[in-house]
């Protein structure tokens, strides 16, 4: 939805404020960010702190978070809302044959992501071996602009999408090669969109570098990117885009194949 259009639906009775704030309320709990306080909250949301204070109490309340010394957690039993898109969506469990296939081939890892918000969240995932100093899995999420499926998946926004993302963006050089400044990306996002592949190398992590390709659906929208991430120590550039491109793209082809197959109405 874009933000004219969500703006607009905030404005109608069908928009549940409270529900829209709780769950700004467990996002904001990260990798980075295990162990808030009602402070916490307040300031990564947004939100006031009586506001923030009767969520995270309710969340508390309903299992979802728990409490120690003024610090809140998130429980086990949040996982329940991811599973419940997982055990919904068959389009993961779809396409986990082709990507074990081609880890086979190649000997190295590969995901597929989304879009959300100024970020990428990992759908699926095949690890060979840890490369980066951050255990990724199944909902794990990562800046898009710092990342090969990020550009991949920017690159096929429509312009009002993309403009939207370009205000909400804050930039963070993680590397001497994290691309900072949004000429710069712009013009990466026209390459990517010409080529149709994106690759990164060392962006987001010294020694880690990766290539993706959109996946499409039968009617050519894109609406995720698959990836193979390697060790720059051990795959040169030209390695990823000379044998592991060809074997993504094959890949990919696939997996939107037998996705249409399905005929669910996301793939036509």
């Amino acid at each position: 939805m874009s933000t004219n259009n969500l703006d607009n639906f905030k404005n109608t009775g069908d928009y549940n404020q409270s529900l829209d704030r709780g769950l700004q309320v467990i996002q904001a709990f990260s990798q980075n960010n295990k162990a808030l306080t009602i402070s916490d909250v307040s300031k990564i949301t947004g939100l006031s702190r009586p506001t923030a204070r009767r969520i995270l109490l309710t969340l508390e309340y309903l299992g979802f978070a728990e409490a120690s010394n003024g610090l809140f957690t998130l429980t086990a039993r949040t996982l329940s809302l991811g599973y419940a898109y997982l055990s919904s969506n068959n389009t993961w469990s779809i396409a986990h044959p082709f990507m074990r296939d081609f880890v086979e081939k190649t000997g190295e890892s590969c995901s597929i992501s989304i879009l959300d918000g100024t970020n990428i969240i990992y759908v699926a995932r095949i690890s060979t071996k840890r490369i980066m100093s951050i255990n990724l899995d199944v909902g794990s999420k990562l800046p898009a602009y710092a990342t090969s499926m990020g550009h991949v998946l920017l690159a096929n926004l429509s312009p009002e999408e993309l403009e939207t993302y370009m205000n909400n963006l804050d930039f963070e050089k993680f590397t001497d090669k994290t691309i900072h400044n949004k000429q710069e990306l712009l013009q990466t996002l026209q390459d990517v969109r010409e080529q149709n592949w994106g690759g990164v190398d060392q962006q987001l992590e010294e020694g880690l570098r990766s290539i993706a390709v959109p996946i499409r659906n039968a009617s050519g929208k894109v609406f995720a990117a698959m990836n193979c991430s390697a060790h720059a120590g051990r795959i040169s550039k030209e390695v990823l885009r000379d044998e592991f491109l060809p074997l993504l793209q094959e890949s990919v082809e696939k997996i939107s194949q037998a996705m249409a197959a399905t005929n669910n109405s996301q793939y036509v």
